[in-house]
């Protein structure tokens, strides 16, 4: 009898201890990268054999609860070596995490349908797509094999080409205020990969990055701002620097928003950088939300459906509680997902208010009725009808680069590509105004130089954006739109009158009648003049702005920060792109330009940029 009640005491004692190891531990720490110590947002934080997990705030913390005595915590970020450690009777558990360098010996990329190797790394490796982490850095495969082939996608643009100033003294562009370019090159260049030329948009790169313009005054919501100095990769030739501010509004005056998120939620979306990363990124939009904003929520994959009607932007934990819920799988029917998200805009439209769906995908509708031409024709009539649409883009390996920019621009938006939370934060957070709010729409800029003082001039960038002379005047002409507090900065490549350069587009001409004296007198001090057209948000009809740049050329060390880092970025997109017009441009003279040019850089956003331009420096060397 005493031998069995002490079998039944030891049972109660391991049964207490099994209950008190099955409890609920809360486990915090910090995720850093272990080269530089900085944090990393995004990082996956999973409980081994649970489906428990969650990422990394901006600050590299994270705060998990665990209900094992055997428990194993697996962190993993794309590029990085995964981790597991064992729990066991810690609390707190911060972790170093390491550059996955065991790389393969090819990459594979594919533009306009070709592949094209890097011209850089010595081993090479597979682009490929992976349940969890869509670049094989763990994988080895055979000399020349390609596993699931890079299917992404980039429309091909030739370089803008020198214009003679006589024959063609006009040029005319919508602006452009995008900045996926400059991420998705990023993207790349952190994983070791030459960027396909067709995903170089020069413009994009340059306008990433914030300028310090003079707010506007008065009544337009426009300040404009010129510079000429020397071309730093030419100094045969002249450098016109163009840019134009948006007026700042402040939140709290900014309209309510009718905002709809179209989640694409199919399987392509399945990767770790694609629907947690980007359920993450709208998180950090939701926390800006006002009590007289709503948000809805739309998904699609094989079907689509509404998974949360308009709430009110003070209902925080109800909308993020849908977007947690979320999973990815299934096929793709875009089109589906587009209309009802339109359909459900107009239900909750609010009037002289911020009317806008957020698409957020890698681009790849495979499935479903609307052909790319219907979607982009609906997607016109409904910007007509004051709905706007702005696309973020997530992933790699399948991304459709092309069909997305082609979407925001049909919907008066932006464009934006979002690879890690420290973008994601920039785009919604930090550029909350300027990527929701439009303060004027139909912007356009005609440029007319004179040419008793340019032979031919080039615009450097904006190959997609341009518009016939006549445009400029036509209201009906669709163009870009700026938000609260953008910037557009746009560069033009000039040869003076009088030089002997190896791009002189054409010979004087036999026959052609020269400009009269007397003209080239009257306006012989001008360089040339600038003009802006736009509309408010709902207007029709456009307002001018006119502003003439005098002949006045300054060195390159007397400009401005915008000037210098401008021309830095563009050197460096003409570098990456194989430039026809790059004379001199070289990784040494892109660092000095931008480190002379750094500024106060708040947001750390030029620092990376100069030490992205140091990784490519290294690795054009190999």
């Amino acid at each position: 009898m005493k031998k069995l009640a002490g079998i039944l005491i030891c049972s109660l004692m391991l049964a207490s201890v099994a209950m008190l190891n099955a409890q609920v531990r809360t486990i915090t720490g910090k995720v850093t990268d272990a080269s530089t110590g900085e944090e990393l947002a995004g990082v996956n934080v999973l409980l081994k054999g649970t489906s428990i997990g969650v990422n990394t705030n901006l600050d590299g913390q994270y705060s998990i609860n665990i209900n094992k005595a055997d428990a194993i915590l697996v962190f993993s970020f794309i590029g990085m070596e995964k981790q597991e450690i064992a729990v066991k009777n810690q609390s707190v558990i911060d972790v170093q995490m390491h550059s996955d360098v065991n790389q393969l010996s090819e990459v594979v990329v594919t533009s306009r349908g070709k592949s094209l190797k890097s011209m850089f790394t010595k081993k090479s490796y597979v682009v490929h797509e992976d349940a969890e982490m869509e670049v094989a850095f763990n994988h080895h495969y055979p000399q020349g094999t390609i596993t699931n082939q890079n299917t992404e996608d980039y429309e091909g643009l030739p370089e803008n080409a020198f214009m003679e100033a006589t024959k063609n003294p006009l040029s005319t562009f919508s602006i452009d205020v995008d900045a996926a370019s400059y991420a998705n090159i990023r993207r790349f260049i952190n994983y070791g990969q030459t960027p396909p030329p067709d995903a170089v948009r020069i413009e994009e790169m340059i306008n990433y990055f914030n300028y310090e313009y003079n707010q506007p005054k008065g009544n337009d919501p426009f300040s404009i701002n010129t510079e000429v100095s020397q071309a730093p990769w030419n100094d045969k030739h002249q450098l016109v620097h163009i840019g134009l501010q948006g007026k700042i509004i402040p939140t709290d005056k900014l309209p309510a928003s009718n905002l709809v998120f179209l989640i694409d939620v199919s399987g392509s979306m399945s990767g770790q950088n694609k629907l947690p990363l980007l359920k993450s990124g709208l998180k950090l939009l939701v926390d800006q939300m006002r009590a007289e904003d709503k948000v809805s929520i739309v998904v699609y994959a094989g079907a689509a459906g509404c998974v949360l009607p308009a709430t009110s932007g003070n209902e925080k934990d109800k909308i993020m509680g849908a977007l947690q819920k979320l999973q990815a799988g299934g096929s793709t029917a875009g089109g589906a997902g587009i209309n009802l998200a339109y359909q459900i805009a107009k239900d909750n439209f609010v009037k002289d208010g911020n009317n806008r769906i957020i698409l957020s995908t890698d681009g790849d509708f495979n499935v479903g009725a609307s052909s790319n031409e219907a979607m982009e024709n609906l997607i016109e009539a409904k910007r007509k009808e004051g709905v706007f649409l702005t696309v973020l883009g997530f992933g790699m390996g399948n991304y459709k680069d092309s069909k997305m920019e082609i979407l925001a621009d049909k919907g008066n938006g932006n464009y934006a590509y979002i690879d890690n939370m420290q973008e994601a934060k920039k785009v919604l957070v930090n550029e909350f105004g300027g990527t929701l709010f439009t303060i004027a729409k139909d912007v356009k800029i005609q440029v007319e130089f004179n040419p008793a003082n340019v032979t031919a001039y080039r615009l450097i960038g904006y190959e997609n954006r341009k518009l016939q002379a006549e445009d400029f005047n036509n209201d009906k002409k669709d163009a870009g739109e700026l938000g609260s507090g953008h910037s557009v900065t746009a560069l033009y490549e000039i040869i003076p009158k009088g030089v002997d350069s190896y791009f002189k587009p054409i010979d004087d001409l036999k026959y052609q009648q020269e400009k009269p004296k007397s003209s080239e007198k009257q306006y012989g001090d001008e360089l040339l003049t600038v003009k802006f057209r736009y509309k408010a948000p709902d207007g029709d009809t456009s307002k001018l702005i006119v502003k003439t740049v005098d002949n006045e050329s300054v060195s390159i060390a007397r400009t401005s920060d915008n000037f210098r880092w401008s021309a830095a970025v563009a050197t460096y997109g003409m570098i990456l792109k194989g430039s026809d017009y790059l004379e001199k441009g070289d990784y040494p003279m892109v660092l000095d330009l931008a480190k002379s040019a750094r500024g106060k850089d708040e947001n750390g956003y030029r620092i990376e940029f100069i030490n992205m331009v140091e990784s490519g420096r290294l690795m054009s060397k190999n």
